[in-house]
């Protein structure tokens, strides 16, 4: 079921539509319900008949706890019912049409009961409303026909209230669908009828109220009794019909369904993934009651786990158990309440609800305001819920009040934005009474219409504050904006204007964009597109206009016309019919093309006809495109020809031609073609030659601008074309609508002093006026601005943003589609001030004193003066005799100009009433509320009457001035002091407080320790030796606060020593006027004080200050918010002032610095000194042992007025130049000087130091060294001597020399970075010397020198050991043969690098078992034949001369073991290797000897114990023979000798030393060749034998 809108707006009201499952179920009712709607037909037209009275009546009086109820206990078919009666009049309308309605009556067997009770229920609903809301007039008994309905009535209604809103509906004929609002059913939970004029009315209400209440508490169905004057109570019955009651069943089974699966659901869902933290569904509206009632703040909070809330009053959280009878904290099932019964204004307070669980806490805040009613009434009545209120208080159906007052708190002032930008427009409503559940109707309008939601606009409304946000600012936006605040039949509005101005164009110069953009008539052919022009032109006339098109759901814009159109309405073509397209308009000048206007709304390129029966009958969801269906063509009659045909739009561009269709048609549709010719002529030609017209219009293009034409139509369908309708009469080509004139008599007046209001009158003959603009230009500036930017109707218009004190013209141009006009002429200047008015009248009218024939009246001033000084009052007096207030008498004919007068000659005892009237330069205001009756007698009271004119002056935040004047009646002896009381101005009466304990003799005290922001009421009473007589009336209240731009008396004294005091306003008006007081007395001797007035600024200036003006200054600007300030001269600030004053008679020129002495860069001598300011006509003397020395060769001198600076410089110091050098100043009035005394050592040390300078510079003007030789130890620990060179060029040489000879570079130095350098590797003693580099050119030469001798040296090679100590490694562990080494590897090692060794916090001592020893850049500790207590922790210190470095390793544990089995491991393989045999030498590797030489080869063996001896012949086993003998002799020698050697014993002879330590082998050649002469004899023997055998 679709829920009514109330009940989607506000479901917290209504628990029932909470239940999702209901709402699923009642959907299907609702499916259902097309298919029974005749059933319904009949009762739902009676009802929506009689809605509008039905409405007007129940809107405020069924609450909606009772509909609900209602809603809930009705059957499906009372869900039906109720939902089409309230929801959709179409609907009502489709089924009373239904052909079926006719079958079904009131009286019908086969409605059911329910149904039946509903339809009667609803009637009688009318009519009982009717009564009760309208009265007997409008009360109708009659029945019609036998149906018990109430007749159609038309009630007249009397005329409505000042703020009345109308809400009744006018009633259409019976078969049109009809508009239907369904009403907010609020109110009090306690229904009350209003108070009517007789008993009979009352009691026929009474009856209204009873039928209508049991209606909506009951769940069964109704039966409604219907009276008549004839015929008795009939009550009508009907059960339930066999397919209602198993519907019914059907529907409960499948709702208990639905929950069981729901409750399925929520049971397998893990709670741990539900985790939230709170979360507010509904928080607590802030409420305002009248004292004595119960308020009940309600919220709903959501969260897993369930939150837990704590309420809050005032951020103290309420304490149920300590007042348990006067608050009430409930919680059930997410809804928390508190309520505070019977409450006072101790309640008022903010009221916080805190939720807070595992997840976080959040809080909602609701304020209670309590109000307590004035009138004669008994405040028991407004809480107990009865109607027996008095007449005179009157109750309405929204609650007890006899009319709502709605405020309007931080209301939105006028607003100005520009195009793109987002705007918000705010106020704060403020509704009492405050009543519970009924909630206003918030609207916003714009000139006058109503605003809707849309994508540019969006609404909010948050219970206290209603905004409007306009997302992207357009010029169509701008306008006067209004604020309705609707409270049943009463409303108030604020209205304020909205300026939108043209964004900045993306050309400069080009004009500001369209607006307004609509399409005026629509078809299949085209749509007529029309706009408004732009304000702004950029300053270049407008040449034309481009129009732009683009269909719904596309973002393609495509330009609809080649050339401008000037005129601001064209006829778009070329869209294809059924295509929904929006459009925009861009304006064009010689500059450039403006911003494209804000798009139009989507428009159909459809017939009316066809667009009113798609929109009553949608054939489809919306996609962007309408679907268009036809009927079939029947077989054709060929059309005749069309009627009416005539022009109704003709311009320079196009002609717009209307027609009827012909009445002799056929079935089929039928298209047109437009034909046209010039005027006098016979030659017709078809306009649309390709495509057919298919709507009754036309726009007809490309003619001739001039010229006349006629035109005529003809029909065509599938028969063919039919004949032509008569032609139009002669037509010219030309814009029939002309540019209007321009308006004339243009007034300025003044409004405010920020805006003017210009009226003007409209243009002669003017036709078919969009507005008009208006412009502003300040006098002389020739600078035109627009004031408004989107045209106004009126001739009338408050223009905004004006500069207050400026002068302004305007001018106006009037507005058609055709075009704008010419500028008026310019209005007469008119100055930017507020208007003057009228003043409000004075109130809170007392008596200062009374004796037998006068008495005198005090009273408060107006609190609007109108804009200027109130002038003067007039009082007014009558007689009261009994309670009969008598004829007012003037008590003074000439205006007085104190707040209190003496009225002489009245009458003793007699009972008078006084009205008091203000008047200005505007004239007389309206006079005051008369006063309360005051008896004319004699005062004899012994203590002083009240103080009067108690008035605030001098707001801060923290402090304030009060001021009064003394009693007039002063009791029987003098007044002694007074006291000033005050309190908050919400506090109760018995919170007053003194301010002051003892008596005050002045008649002003400023009172401080105030808190900013809070309202304070203060009063004074007057005291003498009987006493302290009667309070004064208390003083408006006053907020603590300094208001924006507050300024305060500021104490000048000027050049000429003059002290004055300047107080600033920017807040005056014309006739403000300053007026300055002493001790809050007015100043009248001007003996002693000056004053002087020039526009927002006053001056008091002293013309001799002295203890005589000792006192509070003050000065109070009139006809202002109250501005006004003090300064306290005491005898401190007197003596700071003159002082001052005597400073500034008698002036110096004051120095920032003295006279001072410096050297210059070639030598020069520079004195100077600065002070802190010069002006242009400042001098200075220049003195030299008291002689005046002046501008020249010698002396060079300026003054720099600018920047304070005097200088003078000399070339040379010369001897007699010693003295003293004095600087003398002088500008305008001030002078000063200062000294510098050169004399003896001073002078002769600033004469070395010149010279040196001097001689440097010299120095400079060839290559030179910017930074002398010096030295630099690299991380390698080389030394690197370099210098800074300057000056250099390509032809510079540097010499290097040590001890005076060169030093021979391999590499000439490039001098790219002006740094030059020489590296000496591992430096070391041998490197000490005089180091000196020369450089050289042409222009000269520099050298500089570096000693590296002596005390040099050791810095140096302290510098050198550091940094090898730094590169020292780790220590490592070796193992040797002989035993364990420590050791460390540096980049290079140094004699002068002290090394020593710790062993366990020891020293150790060298021996020949612990040594140690630098070998190349290892540094070692060699520990021989190690034993266990050479464990431990060892360090070496490296000492370069200033500190020791250290690197430690530990030898013990694991450490040492390895170490050490390592070292027995190396031992034994050492002894091996040196006990091992061995060959030590004699055999050589080849051996080549003559055969039958002999051989002899002998070699040297050792080994411990001796090796044997063994020898190889080719790897084979070898001994000794004849031929060859082996020898060992002694354990070492060993020989081979071959007597004969042949060539058999060549070959690889291998000796094989063994013993248990090793073996070693040693290799010899042995190689026998034969000689020539042999070889050659023995080939011939060979030969000879072989031929012997052959």
């Amino acid at each position: 079921m679709s829920l009514p809108f109330y009940q989607r707006h506000h479901e917290h009201y209504d628990r029932a539509y909470r239940h999702k499952a209901l709402q699923s179920t009642v959907s299907q009712y609702q499916k259902e319900a097309k298919s029974r709607s005749a059933v319904y037909a009949q009762g739902s037209t009676a009802y929506a008949r009689r809605s509008a009275a039905y409405r007007h009546a129940s809107a405020a009086d069924f609450s909606l706890e009772s509909s609900a109820a209602y809603s809930h206990g009705s059957s499906a078919y009372d869900l039906d019912s109720t939902a089409y009666s309230y929801g959709s009049t179409a609907y009502d309308h489709s089924a009373a049409q239904s052909k079926r309605s006719a079958a079904y009556s009131l009286d019908s067997e086969s409605l059911s009961k329910r149904s039946a009770a509903y339809s009667h229920g609803s009637e009688s609903i009318n009519k009982l409303a009717a009564a009760y809301r309208l009265g007997s007039e409008t009360y109708s008994l009659g029945l019609k026909d036998a149906n018990l309905m109430i007749e159609d009535q038309s009630y007249k209604m009397s005329p409505k209230a000042k703020r009345a809103k109308q809400n009744l509906i006018s009633e259409d004929k019976e078969n049109e669908a009809m508009d239907y609002s369904v009403p907010i059913f609020t109110g009090r939970e306690t229904s009350i009828s209003g108070i009517t004029d007789t008993e009979e009315e009352r009691i026929k209400e009474s009856a209204a109220y009873v039928a209508k209440r049991n209606l909506f508490a009951t769940g069964e169905g109704v039966s409604v009794s219907k009276v008549a004057k004839s015929t008795s109570e009939e009550a009508h019955h009907e059960k339930k019909s066999r397919k209602v009651a198993i519907r019914e069943s059907a529907e409960r089974v499948a709702l208990k369904k639905t929950l069981e699966e729901t409750q399925a659901f929520h049971k397998k869902l893990n709670q741990d993934k539900l985790l939230h933290p709170p979360e507010f569904v509904i928080e607590p509206r802030s409420h305002t009651v009248w004292e004595k009632q119960n308020v009940k703040f309600h919220c709903s909070v959501a969260g897993w786990p369930a939150p837990r809330v704590t309420w809050y009053k005032n951020n103290v959280p309420i304490d149920v158990q300590a007042h348990p009878d006067k608050y009430i904290i409930e919680s059930r099932y997410g809804l928390h309440s508190l309520e505070i019964s019977e409450c006072d204004f101790d309640d008022i307070a903010q009221y916080r609800a805190s939720a807070m669980n595992v997840k976080g806490e959040i809080s909602a805040y609701a304020s209670l305001v309590v109000k307590r009613y004035k009138g004669e009434i008994d405040a028991s009545l407004l809480y107990a819920g009865t109607v027996c209120m008095p007449l005179g208080f009157g109750v309405t159906p929204h609650g007890y009040a006899s009319r709502f007052e709605i405020k309007f708190v931080d209301a939105f002032d006028v607003a100005f934005g520009r195009e793109g930008e987002t705007m918000s427009l705010g106020c704060t409503v403020v509704i009492s009474p405050d009543i519970k559940r009924f909630k206003p109707d918030i609207e916003w309008y714009r000139n006058g219409v109503l605003i809707t939601p849309s994508k540019w606009v969006q609404m909010q409304w948050s219970g206290e504050r209603a905004a409007l946000t306009l997302t992207h600012a357009n010029k169509e936006d701008e306008g006067l904006y209004t604020l309705r605040v609707v409270m049943g039949d009463y409303y108030e509005e604020y209205s304020s204007y909205v300026f939108v101005r043209d964004a900045d164009a993306e050309i400069p110069g080009a004009p500001g964009a369209p607006l307004d953009v609509r399409c005026l008539d629509a078809n299949k052919d085209y749509v007529i597109v029309s706009w408004k022009q732009p304000a702004v032109d950029g300053g270049n006339p407008i040449l034309g206009y481009f129009i732009d098109r683009c269909e719904v759901g596309t973002t393609h814009w495509t330009q609809c016309n080649e050339t401008p159109v000037k005129f601001a309405r064209f006829p778009v073509t070329g869209l294809i019919e059924g295509r929904s397209y929006i459009f925009r308009v861009r304006a064009v000048n010689k500059a450039g093309i403006s911003l494209p206007s804000r798009v139009s709304e989507p428009v159909a390129a459809l017939d009316p006809s066809d667009r009113a029966r798609l929109r009553s009958h949608p054939s489809a969801p919306w996609t962007g495109q309408i679907i268009v269906t036809e009927e079939e063509p029947a077989e054709g009659v060929v059309p005749g020809p069309p009627t009416d045909l005539q022009v109704i739009e003709a311009t320079k561009n196009y002609v717009v031609l209307s027609w009827k269709p012909p009445g002799q048609r056929g079935h089929e549709g039928i298209m047109y073609f437009v034909e046209k010719c010039v005027a006098g002529t016979e030659d017709w030609q078809r306009v649309n030659t390709e495509i057919p017209v298919k709507s009754p219009r036309f726009a007809v293009f490309d003619l001739a601008e001039g010229k006349s034409y006629c035109f005529r139509v003809r029909c065509c369908n599938s028969a063919g074309i039919g004949e032509p309708s008569e032609a139009t009469e002669a037509t010219v080509v030309d814009d029939k609508l002309d540019i209007p004139k321009a308006p004339g008599r243009i007034m300025p007046t003044r409004n405010t002093d920020t805006s003017v209001v210009v009226t003007w009158t409209e243009p002669p003959d003017a036709k078919e006026l969009v507005g008009y603009y208006i412009e502003s230009s300040v006098v002389g500036s020739g600078c035109w601005e627009p004031c408004n930017n989107n045209p106004v109707k009126d001739t009338r218009f408050i223009c905004h943003g004006l500069i207050n004190g400026e002068k302004y013209i305007f001018r106006v141009r009037a507005v058609n589609a055709a075009g704008l006009s010419e500028f008026s002429q310019d209005s007469e200047p008119i100055e930017v001030q507020a208007a003057i008015a009228a003043p409000s009248p004075p109130y809170d009218i007392m008596v200062l004193e009374s004796v037998r024939d006068s008495m005198v009246l005090g009273w408060k001033q107006p609190k609007v003066t109108g804009g200027t000084e109130v002038t003067g009052y007039y009082v007014n007096y009558r007689e009261v005799i009994d309670g009969v207030p008598g004829k007012w008498m003037e008590a003074n004919i000439k205006a007085v100009t104190e707040r209190a007068y003496r009225i002489q000659d009245l009458k003793e005892n007699m009972v008078y009433q006084f009205q008091v009237a203000a008047a200005n330069l505007a004239g007389v205001g309206t006079p005051s509320l008369p006063s309360q009756p005051f008896k004319c007698e004699e005062w004899t009271i012994a203590v002083p009457g009240p103080p009067h004119d108690v008035t605030c002056t001098e707001v801060r935040k923290d402090s304030l001035v009060l001021l009064w004047k003394e009693p007039v009646y002063t009791g029987r002896s003098p007044i002694s002091g007074y006291y000033v009381d005050m309190k908050e101005t919400e506090a109760k009466e018995e919170r007053w407080r003194s301010v002051n304990e003892k008596p005050l003799q002045k008649k002003f005290l400023k009172i401080g320790d105030l808190k900013e922001g809070v309202s304070y009421v203060f009063r004074v009473r007057a005291a003498n030796q009987a006493g302290v007589g009667k309070p004064s009336d208390v003083t408006d209240p006053v907020i603590a606060e300094t208001r924006p731009g507050t300024k305060e008396v500021v104490v000048d004294v000027d050049d000429n020593g003059v002290i004055s005091l300047n107080f600033e306003c920017d807040q005056i008006s014309p006739n403000s006027k300053f007026v300055w007081s002493k001790n809050y007395e007015p100043i009248e001797d001007d003996s002693r004080l000056n004053i002087d007035t020039k526009g927002g600024k006053s001056k008091a200036t002293f013309k001799d200050l002295g203890e005589d003006d000792l006192g509070i200054y003050s000065c109070i600007v009139t006809d202002t918010d109250g501005v006004s300030s003090s300064h306290t001269i005491d005898e401190e600030e007197m003596k700071r002032l003159l002082a001052l004053s005597h400073e500034r008679k008698f002036p110096t020129v004051p120095l920032a610095s003295e006279l001072a002495v410096e050297i210059l860069e070639k030598g020069e001598v520079r004195f100077w000194l600065q002070a802190e300011k010069l002006s242009g006509n400042a001098k200075a003397n220049f003195v030299f042992n008291d002689k005046e020395i002046f501008n020249g060769e010698k002396y060079k001198m300026k003054v720099d007025q600018k920047t304070g600076l005097v200088e003078m410089i000399m070339d040379k110091l010369e001897d007699k130049d010693e003295g003293t050098y004095t600087f003398q100043l002088q500008d305008g009035k001030a002078t000063n000087q200062s000294s510098l005394v050169l004399i003896g050592d001073v002078f002769k040390k600033l004469q070395d130091e010149a010279d040196f300078q001097r001689k440097e510079w010299h120095r400079k003007q060839g290559p030179h060294f910017v930074d002398k030789l010096g030295w630099e130890v690299t991380d390698e620990c080389n030394v690197m001597l370099k210098c800074k060179v300057a000056n250099i060029k390509k032809e510079t040489h540097i010499v290097w020399y040590k001890d005076d000879r060169q030093i021979m570079v391999d590499e000439e130095h490039d001098f790219k970075d002006g740094v030059c350098t020489l590296l000496i590797s591992e430096f070391s003693k041998k490197d000490a010397g005089t180091y000196e580099v020369i450089l050289k050119d042409d222009r000269g030469k520099d050298s500089s020198e570096l000693k590296l001798n002596d005390t040099a040296f050791a810095d140096l090679m302290n510098e050198v050991c550091r940094k090898i100590a730094l590169s020292a490694t780790d220590l490592k562990i070796q193992s040797t043969a002989e035993g364990i080494r420590l050791y460390s590897y540096v980049n290079y090692y140094v004699e002068d690098l002290r090394v020593g060794w710790v062993h366990n916090d020891t020293q150790i001592r060298f021996t020949d078992r612990v040594k140690t020893g630098v070998t190349g850049e290892q540094i070692w500790l060699q520990i021989n034949e190690p034993t266990p207590q050479d464990k431990g922790k060892y360090i070496m210190e490296l000492f370069d001369g200033k500190t020791a470095h250290k690197k430690t390793v530990d030898l013990s544990g694991q450490a040492f073991d390895e170490a050490f089995a390592e070292f027995q491991r190396l031992k034994q393989a050492a002894i091996a290797e040196k006990n091992r045999a061995r060959v030590l030498g004699g055999l050589p590797d080849v051996v080549t000897i003559q055969e039958g030489k002999a051989l002899n080869l002998s070699c040297t063996v050792w080994g411990d114990p001796t090796p044997e001896v063994s020898w190889l012949k080719n790897e084979k086993s070898f001994v000794s023979d004849a031929n060859c003998i082996l020898k060992y002799e002694s354990g070492k020698k060993v020989s081979f000798t071959i007597s004969t050697v042949s060539t058999l014993d060549s070959g690889k002879y291998s000796l094989v030393v063994k013993n248990k330590y090793g073996t070693e082998t040693s290799d010899v050649t042995v190689s026998v060749f034969i000689p020539e002469e042999e070889r050659q004899s023995g080939q011939e023997e060979k030969k000879e034998d072989k031929k012997t055998k052959a």
